[in-house]
């Protein structure tokens, strides 16, 4: 069965003191508003309503926690760069993301959404450049690679594996599509690696 299949929902928070307990290991979904992040979440969940999509960007404002089977737990976080939020609701998000990321002792591993055709912008490598200090791995997951043709993708995944290097090993990177469910097993098979590698090894 998929890592994420039958994934529920479990809580929405607005501020860090509403964060739950840290129970579990927790892989954290971050990105650019629009990106496409919450069509990714519902892809790797096989669910179509999982995670809220919009067409108007900036309409994730809060940490949305979905818990697997495994008891870990698929983290949404609000996604960044959408210049029409209001001042104030935009450090609200980004206080609440930073507070997230950087003081959760049960974070494991970060995935961070970019559209296939607009990667590597400034915040996303602003994002990539505060995390990957902190040991834990990132993987980058290009999506709407179904906008693209075969051609344009295989160079823009080079493009962006090539321009990943400067952070080192813990940065990996894949093509990914939720119109066409391509893309599902390699995140799998990264974040069961991520969560596997903190369990003890059995007696």
């Amino acid at each position: 069965m998929s890592l994420f299949q039958n994934a529920r929902f479990e809580i929405s928070v607005a501020n860090p003191s509403g964060l739950p307990e840290p129970n579990g290991m927790e892989i954290a979904f971050a990105g650019r508003s629009n990106a496409g992040k919450s069509s990714a979440i519902n892809t790797l969940a096989s669910h179509t309503r999982l995670a809220y999509v919009s067409k108007t960007p900036g309409r994730t404002q809060l940490i949305n926690f979905f818990r697997l089977r495994d008891g870990s737990a698929l983290v949404d976080l609000p996604g960044y760069g959408y210049a029409e939020v209001p001042e104030k609701v935009r450090l609200q998000w980004q206080g609440l993301l930073e507070r997230y990321l950087r003081t959760r002792p049960n974070l494991v591993g970060l995935v961070l959404i970019m559209d296939a055709r607009h990667p590597l912008k400034p915040l996303d490598c602003q994002m990539i450049d505060w995390f990957a200090p902190s040991g834990r791995p990132i993987h980058v997951l290009l999506t709407k690679a179904d906008k693209l043709t075969r051609s344009e993708a295989a160079r823009t995944l080079s493009q962006v594996r090539a321009s990943l290097e400067a952070w080192g090993p813990l940065v990996s990177c894949q093509l990914f599509s939720s119109l066409k469910k391509t893309g599902r097993e390699e995140v799998e098979d990264v974040v069961g690696r991520w969560l596997g590698a903190n369990e003890d090894p059995p007696a």
